[in-house]
């Protein structure tokens, strides 16, 4: 779309929501690849939380980009899911990639908790 369509430009915190979603949407997609290699029971509890977190993350960007009217009720699901997926990664804490994913679940969360409380 042009400049002059329909559609205004994503404000600087929306874009920062989108990248911070992104990011963490790589994180927990790279943790699921290193926790399947481990295997237990563990893990799989882990993995489910990796796997919201994945998808919930994904979605709420792409809800933003498009400018859904539903993207703050989708910030406050993903804020969860994040804070979800960063309880489960804490669990194994000398494990440095769940510690990196943690990290960007936290980042994601904390975000997307200012654009659910935001108007879009």
């Amino acid at each position: 779309m042009t400049q002059s369509g329909s559609m205004t430009a994503m404000s600087k915190e929306m874009q920062d929501c989108v990248e911070a979603c992104m990011s963490c949407h790589s994180a927990c997609e790279e943790t699921m690849s290193s926790c399947m290699q481990m295997g237990g029971q563990t893990q799989m509890q882990i993995m489910r939380a990796l796997l919201d977190c994945s998808e919930m993350t994904r979605m709420c960007a792409d809800l933003m980009m498009r400018r859904s009217p539903m993207s703050a009720e989708m910030c406050a699901m993903c804020a969860k899911a994040c804070d979800m997926c960063a309880e489960a990664c804490m669990s194994m804490r000398d494990d440095q990639q769940m510690m990196r994913c943690a990290e960007a679940c936290r980042r994601c969360a904390e975000m997307c908790r200012t654009m659910a409380g935001a108007t879009m």
